[in-house]
């Protein structure tokens, strides 16, 4: 089990008046101010229920709006929702208002719901180590406890007045270090070096570029590596086997094969498994639809409630490719979509700086998942430049479109969701 509350260092703001600046990991010229005095809260009666409706709500829609059938896709919606409530914490008027309808956050901001969010998933303190040589894997090797990291970093331009509450809020609640770039000099290798920290070398790029005039960046990162409790290294594999793209072309991939009492449901046109990951609250739901039918609508938030409320314990035969693929989204275009176009055109985020705006929003994410378990990262990156613009046996084949979702089973929290349209595609 991932434990409620973890030990965790204390994170410091960086206030205005810093009383000391030291060199951050990373590249030389990057910078945190650390000022005292504001510590890690933790919270009492967060709304945790309510950003989570949120966040499942909203991970749908952009998925959605941005998903095509025939393309692999992976997106994390916590990650997207860290981001976000960052930068909610700075928004103001209409902004906020429009923020807090597009992603479930209640009137008070979701602050304190992220804080506690964090504490219950993260099992890891700082970032998550990096990969060392396996060796020799068998079916008698022991699971390795999961690593599941979350980071959030803010990045500023030397000299920006960066409001004290704003800075507080994310010291507070996210646990944000605050580093002193030069935009001017292209920070882009500052984020990038943070991101490849953050998820074990899974993210190395976030921004292809950056303009000149940016001024502040809010980033969030998450990681995941977990084994599975039933590994699929007793089944032998059907190599070789057809799988059938919506298209109705076919491939040629191996289905790792898994014969065990596992949690499973099932309903008018659908079938879903509940993998389990080793010592952790975290589990995979495969969902599966009949040949034809559209993986997303089994992403869809009440469907999601009927997998939660309908997996019961039965003796399960399943069969299920490996896969291992990557996703870059422009956020813009599907938040647009989404209601969200005024944060672009006249988002007002005085609570952060004068004079920003929200001029990029990029989401990557990655996810391999084998016959072990599953590693997954993500990363998204907000860009604010200066000056104005516009019980019974079943048998569960995904030899076709599947769909998803890697959930924390506590809180019901949507880390990682998507679908395989081929597993034998990288993006």
């Amino acid at each position: 089990m991932i434990p409620a509350r973890l030990p965790r260092r204390e994170f410091l703001v960086a206030a205005l008046l810093a009383v000391a600046v030291t060199a951050c990991g990373g590249r030389g010229d990057s910078r945190v101010l650390v000022a005292e005095g504001v510590s890690r809260e933790v919270p009492k009666d967060a709304p945790v229920a309510e950003v989570v409706k949120g966040i499942t709500e909203f991970g749908h829609a952009l998925y959605a709006a941005g998903a095509r059938d025939t393309v692999n896709t992976v997106l994390s919606p916590l990650s997207i929702a860290y981001a976000f409530g960052m930068a909610r914490a700075g928004a103001a008027g209409v902004t906020s208002a429009e923020m807090d309808k597009a992603f479930g956050f209640p009137a008070a901001g979701p602050h304190t719901a992220f804080n506690t969010l964090s504490r219950q998933i993260v099992t890891v303190d700082g970032p998550p180590p990096a990969p060392d040589p396996e060796g020799e894997r068998d079916a008698s090797s022991e699971p390795r406890d999961p690593v599941v990291g979350i980071a959030n970093g803010l990045f500023t331009q030397e000299g920006l007045p960066v409001r004290q509450e704003f800075l507080r809020t994310l010291a507070s609640q996210y646990g944000a270090g605050v580093h002193t770039v030069d935009f001017a000099k292209d920070a882009t290798g500052d984020i990038n070096a943070w991101a490849d920290e953050q998820t074990a070398g899974r993210v190395k790029k976030v921004f292809d570029q950056l303009a000149p005039a940016t001024k502040l960046v809010i980033a969030n990162a998450v990681y995941l590596k977990a084994d599975w409790l039933h590994t699929f290294a007793e089944g032998p594999a059907e190599e070789n086997a057809a799988f059938t793209r919506a298209d109705g072309s076919e491939v040629r991939t191996k289905l790792m094969h898994l014969t065990s009492d596992l949690r499973y449901a099932s309903g008018t046109g659908w079938q879903a498994v509940e993998l389990p990951y080793a010592k952790s609250d975290l589990v995979m739901w495969v969902l599966v639809p009949e040949r034809g039918g559209s993986p997303a609508d089994l992403l869809r938030p009440a469907a999601l409630a009927r997998v939660a409320t309908g997996l019961r314990t039965a003796s399960v035969d399943l069969f299920l490719p490996g896969w291992d693929f990557a996703t870059g989204l422009d956020l813009e275009p599907p938040l647009r979509k989404l209601g969200l176009a005024g944060i672009f055109d006249h988002g007002d985020f005085s609570g952060i700086a004068d004079g920003i705006f929200l001029g990029q929003a990029i989401h990557r994410a990655n996810i391999s998942v084998d016959e072990w378990g599953t590693e997954a990262a993500a990363v998204t990156g907000l860009a604010f430049p200066t000056s104005a613009r516009l019980d019974r046996g079943a048998k569960v084949r995904a030899d076709h479109p599947f769909a998803f979702a890697i959930m924390h089973r506590t809180t019901l929290t949507p880390l990682f969701i998507g679908h395989v349209a081929d597993p034998t595609a990288k993006a």
